[in-house]
């Protein structure tokens, strides 16, 4: 990435009513329609994201794609990267290898419905992997998962073949050729500010989180050249009044560092294949 001191991907779950059906199981109308609220803030972030030239990618379940395929096409018609997300936001490590590749081809076909290209990046549902994920994900053509955290600004390869136990040493399994672009819940909006009874009661304040964010933003800058930092939000999160101040206030922060670059993922993970062959 010739020119580039470190490079942030803002990526958005565009996951709208998939995740209270798929994920939370709800039947509750009040609780679903928290993410129809998803499809009120993309216009909103699509239009800050071109006041500042920023590039981003937005993970789009199925489902969600079918529900909003106007937004969907109003996304890719604005420049960004729309990736894989599942089908209804559901856990792949709920299904067998059968269960897990209809999920991915149906995510696929209703992609395909909105008359964008065919998505090269996965995002997991709530970052979820099953022992099936990682060669379907070959098999189906995609360049880079963005899904697990053993790293924080740098990218790498996913290994298969890793073991595991309770009563032995762990396992390195051998590097594949899928680029893996790491994620953190320290920078995902849905627990820093979602609200889910029983569950989650975050709802903090956006200066707090804001804070933070700008902390790691700015120790990754100092201390890895050439790194990436993923940070991770949702519409139907981040979309609210004092939530979009604090964005704008972040892009600003971050556009005002000399060497600063805001990418699709796809475009990260291609340069960094191209620059770290696998073996």
């Amino acid at each position: 990435m010739t020119g580039t001191r470190f490079t942030v991907c803002w990526s958005f779950d565009f996951d709208a009513m998939s995740v209270w059906i798929g994920s939370a199981k709800s039947n509750n109308p009040s609780m679903i329609s928290r993410g129809e609220f998803g499809a009120v803030a993309v216009p909103r972030i699509l239009a800050l994201l071109k006041k500042y030239n920023v590039q981003s990618t937005f993970f789009i379940p199925g489902h969600t794609a079918l529900a909003f395929p106007d937004l969907v096409k109003h996304i890719l018609d604005h420049g960004h990267e729309v990736g894989h997300h599942g089908w209804i936001h559901e856990n792949p490590a709920d299904f067998d290898l059968a269960g897990e590749r209809a999920i991915i081809e149906r995510g696929l076909d209703a992609l395909e419905k909105t008359g964008g290209p065919r998505p090269i990046g996965y995002r997991s549902p709530a970052w979820d992997l099953s022992p099936h994920t990682l060669d379907l994900l070959k098999e189906y053509g995609f360049l880079y998962d963005s899904s697990c955290m053993a790293n924080d600004y740098s990218p790498y390869y996913l290994r298969s073949g890793d073991k595991w136990s309770v009563d032995k040493p762990y396992e390195f399994g051998k590097p594949t050729d899928m680029v893996e672009l790491p994620v953190s819940w320290s920078l995902d909006d849905f627990p820093t500010f979602e609200f889910v009874m029983g569950v989650m009661g975050a709802l903090n304040s956006p200066c707090i989180v804001e804070d933070s964010w700008r902390g790691d933003f700015e120790w990754g800058y100092e201390n890895v050249p050439g790194g990436v930092m993923t940070i991770t939000l949702h519409p139907q999160v981040i979309g609210r009044g004092a939530r979009m101040l604090m964005l704008e206030r972040l892009i600003q922060t971050m556009q005002e560092r000399e060497g600063v670059t805001f990418s699709s993922m796809a475009n990260v993970a291609q340069k960094w294949k191209a620059a770290n062959p696998s073996s």
